[in-house]
């Protein structure tokens, strides 16, 4: 359990060191942007790709880190349904059926980048292959697996309170 608890840990940090650049590389580009705009009157073409090369690898470094913290959504209408003493199996179900989720998402994604390779599909603007871009997907649902599999097989490794906000 502490090799696993070790990966978990290099895991975080990477998603959170992906999340900053990302972040820096967003709002780097939106600034250039508007100084080039306002410089020229027009904007840079490529800044909006970029843009959104950088926004989508942030979303998918924070999907990580969201699970890492327990800090994901997730419907609170039914926790009154089953008994409290229920709790613990009903919490290591759900990290596990979020771990299947997230294997069948990262099934599909390793498919989609695939297939944009192997058509050699490129960005509109800038021309460059997509798929380097793409891979994010498959390894942000990869790492959401991994953590979520972790949890439900050992419990000790998953966040305090997961899914309910601190007071």
């Amino acid at each position: 359990m502490n090799k696993i608890s070790a990966v978990l840990k290099m895991l975080r940090s990477a998603e959170q060191w992906l999340c900053a650049l990302a972040f820096l590389a967003l709002t780097g580009v939106l600034f250039a942007d508007v100084v080039w705009r306002e410089a020229t009157g027009s904007g840079l073409h490529w800044a909006s790709e970029v843009g959104l090369f950088a926004n989508t690898l942030l979303v998918m470094a924070g999907f990580g880190l969201a699970g890492a913290q327990g800090a994901h959504l997730r419907p609170r209408f039914s926790d009154s349904w089953l008994p409290d003493s229920w709790e613990p199996q009903l919490i290591r179900l759900g990290y596990f059926l979020t771990a299947v989720f997230c294997g069948v998402l990262c099934f599909y994604a390793v498919l989609m980048v695939a297939d944009t390779a192997a058509f050699g599909e490129r960005s509109v603007q800038l021309g460059w292959p997509v798929w380097p871009a793409q891979l994010i997907l498959p390894l942000a649902f990869a790492s959401a697996l991994l953590r979520h599999l972790s949890f439900a097989l050992w419990p000790a490794l998953a966040p305090a309170n997961p899914g309910v906000p601190e007071e």
